[in-house]
């Protein structure tokens, strides 16, 4: 008996070529079968239409009837597609495409066809006109067809109906116009209201200053009444601060102005800033030494700022004749780590995951210590602002270690310079120096009064007083004073408006100019400094930082008085 002869049951792999021959088979009888070009012919969602080399309709398909509102009958061998598109941005296309070429094209079809004609494909945006002469934006691409000697026998033109993505474009244009216009009526609100508090207050501090510091002394009982206004007065300006602070950066509005920052230079002048508020709680501090310069990416202000508040914290949380220590350290991430460790009680789970919560002070409202509960949530936004990060490790009873990071930058070529130049540049009293002339253009007599009272205690400087831009323009041209102190909200001529016509005088325009006002948002600072103040003091007025910008100014002010000397 034959042996018999097992089959297969596995299917037989075709072998590539077969299987490409197949494919292009299917593709023949698809064409041959005219599936292929009817399905094209008759989509809805689609205008095709077909020219011959002149640019004249040959083809009009149920998807272009259907958006146009045109038959077939109506367009083909009549029109060019030109005709059909807003004529206006046809002509810009045509200068458009003349401008690039360098060749003039005619504002008619040649200019939705002339890349197709190259054989470049071209895709553009243009409005479609409707039967009705309603209209819609069309996205249109542009083929060339050429038969098989590769002679131009016409242009295909495919297009689709962009009102969706237009609209959607439009909504979103309007969303962010009405958020930017949100976003500026917020700002206008919160430089308004900070004027309108820090006005009041600065009659308040700076008066409370003077009596402090008056001669004779006051008596002890004046002495606690006085400190107790300065209490209150400069907590209800920090509140003031960290509201607004919050506020701004919400809304978008902080401006920061990354760049190196010396370490060792910031954490000395916090350190001179925070240490007699350490010594009057029996707190010690420790800083670190640095061997080498070390510098971060970070606005110098906004650092500063971080770190105050980290070490206001550890300072006021703390025990009594507890430590605060701070540490630098790098970290792999090629960062800067710095710590802020202290010996308080320390913080539960709980309370850690409601640290960076606003207005949150962690039960401790009814405590002995002042606190808005959002200082916290001012430094982390901060610290994200500039690109870095920050956290905290507490134990209960042990205490607690607030640590911000912040990019290793490297150090700027001019630091030593810089250094040096400002470590000489201090200015100081000098012996039988002449009697200087000073002139405040201010409105408010509360704060006239102030500043009349702080010139009053330099014998080298006498006092002018103008009560409004226009007079104070009259009195610096009568008088030329070394320095004017200009107010920023004065009735009729603004503060800036005054200084821009003092600066245009070629009599006055030497004259350093220091904006005195309580407009203290960022924006408006920094639009008063970009407008040409030579410094910006902020109200309520501290008074050391007051002198210093007023020292600043006249020995400023001393060169161009030199050599008008000399001239003369």
């Amino acid at each position: 008996m034959p042996e018999a002869r097992a089959e297969s049951t596995q299917p037989t792999q075709a072998h590539p070529t077969q299987e490409a021959s197949g494919e292009a088979a299917a593709m023949q009888a698809l064409l041959k079968a005219g599936a292929l070009q009817k399905a094209i012919l008759t989509s809805p969602n689609f205008s095709i239409i077909a020219t011959d080399e002149r640019g004249i309709i040959q083809l009009f398909n149920v998807g272009a009837e259907r958006m146009l509102g045109y038959a077939a009958g109506d367009v083909v061998n009549r029109i060019s597609p030109s005709d059909i598109h807003d004529p206006q941005e046809v002509a810009a296309r045509a200068r458009a495409l003349t401008a690039e070429l360098g060749t003039p094209i005619a504002a008619g079809f040649e200019a939705l066809a002339y890349k197709a004609s190259r054989d470049i494909e071209d895709i553009y945006e243009l409005t479609y006109i409707c039967k009705d002469g309603s209209r819609f934006p069309a996205i249109v691409s542009v083929t060339s067809l050429r038969n098989d000697d590769g002679l131009l026998i016409g242009y295909l033109l495919i297009g689709t109906d962009n009102s969706a993505r237009k609209n959607t474009e439009l909504a979103l244009k309007e969303a962010l116009s009405a958020a930017d216009k949100a976003n500026r009526a917020k700002s206008d609100f919160l430089s308004s209201m900070s004027h309108e508090l820090r006005t009041p207050l600065n009659a308040i501090l700076g008066f409370a200053q003077l009596l402090a510091s008056a001669s004779p002394p006051p008596s002890v009982p004046q002495k606690r009444s006085i400190d107790q206004i300065l209490k209150a007065g400069w907590y209800l300006l920090e509140l003031i601060n960290e509201i607004l602070d919050l506020a701004l950066i919400e809304s978008g509005n902080v401006t920061m102005s990354n760049e190196p920052v010396s370490l060792s230079e910031v954490l000395s002048e916090c350190r001179a800033m925070i240490e007699p508020q350490a010594r009057s709680r029996n707190i010690s501090m420790r800083f670190p030494e640095f061997d080498a310069p070390s510098f971060v990416t970070a606005d110098r202000t906004r650092v500063k700022q971080v770190l105050i508040n980290l070490l206001f914290n550890a300072i006021k949380y703390n025990r009594p004749e507890g430590t605060v220590t701070v540490e630098c350290q790098r970290v792999p991430s090629g960062a800067v780590r710095i710590s802020v460790r202290d010996t308080g009680h320390g913080l539960s789970p709980e309370q850690l995951d409601q640290l960076f919560k606003p207005f949150n002070r962690l039960g401790r409202e009814s405590g002995g210590e002042e606190g808005t509960g959002i200082g916290l949530v001012v430094t982390k936004r901060l610290v994200e602002l500039m690109g870095g990060r920050i956290g905290v490790e507490s134990a209960v009873g042990v205490g607690s270690v607030f640590w911000a990071e912040l990019a290793l930058a490297q150090a700027p070529s001019f630091a030593a310079l810089e250094h040096r130049d400002h470590a000489t540049a201090q200015p100081g009293m000098v012996d039988g120096a002449p009697v200087r002339t000073i002139l405040y253009v201010e409105d408010n007599p509360a704060n006239l009064e102030l500043v009349e009272q702080l010139i009053a205690r330099r014998p080298d400087l006498r006092l002018l007083s103008a009560a409004d831009g226009k007079l104070g323009i009259e009195y610096a041209r009568a008088y030329m004073p070394d320095v004017i102190l200009m107010d920023i909200n004065l009735p009729g001529l603004s503060g800036i408006d005054a200084m821009a016509f003092l600066h245009g005088d070629p009599l006055t325009a030497h004259i350093p100019i220091i904006a005195l006002s309580a407009n203290a948002v960022p924006r408006d600072i920094q639009k008063g400094l970009d407008a040409g103040f030579f410094n910006y003091i902020t109200k309520p007025i501290m008074v050391h930082k007051f002198m210093e910008a007023l020292d600043g100014a006249l020995l400023h002010a001393e060169q161009p008085r030199a050599a008008r000397e000399k001239k003369a």
